[in-house]
């Protein structure tokens, strides 16, 4: 799959790569150090390139000008603790590069991955995220994010926050 839109800065393009793919694991090493930055650790949740293959999963980066700049995933989950449903997808690995934040590439990604979800027959997306990173709660919050309860390794940590949104034929 493969959209591509005209900004004032340039053309981006979307394009599900899976997380295997050289540049999805280059933009990966780089949210890790954002990561390290904000929080002083790397995320050390457990992510495998199959976890993000259709139809369980989905990995899409964005292109300016044919430059990999942005990122993202969803990988299906199952029912289990801490109120995670069938249906579920889990957000993974949003990132845009510091250069071309401030652009919608952020948001676009999301929305593309919101929609890849739905149309793969998932409920709802969740989320971790953390007090460390304002923007992005921001961003969640403004597309109608609402806090869920905490799951995943970090649920225990006072910097986690965990949202999730109810897909609808309106919302996507």
């Amino acid at each position: 799959m493969e959209t591509t839109a005209a900004q004032d800065t340039g053309t981006v393009e979307f394009r599900v790569t899976g997380y295997g793919h050289p540049d999805a694991q280059a933009l990966s090493a780089e949210v890790q150090q954002e990561y390290v930055r904000r929080y002083g650790d790397p995320d050390e949740t457990v992510l495998h390139p199959d976890d993000f293959d259709p139809p369980a999963g989905l990995f899409l980066i964005a292109y300016l000008d044919g430059r990999p700049v942005a990122c993202g995933g969803w990988r299906a989950k199952q029912a289990g603790p801490h109120g995670v449903r069938d249906g579920d997808a889990e957000l993974k690995r949003m990132f845009v590069i510091p250069t071309a934040r401030g652009r919608g590439l952020a948001r676009a990604v999301l929305r593309h991955l919101e929609q890849t979800a739905a149309e793969a027959g998932r409920t709802r997306f969740i989320l971790e995220t953390g007090t460390e990173q304002p923007e992005a709660v921001a961003l969640y919050r403004s597309e109608g994010y609402a806090a869920i309860r905490k799951f995943g390794i970090y649920r225990e940590h006072p910097q986690s926050i965990c949202l999730g949104k109810e897909f609808t034929a309106a919302s996507v």
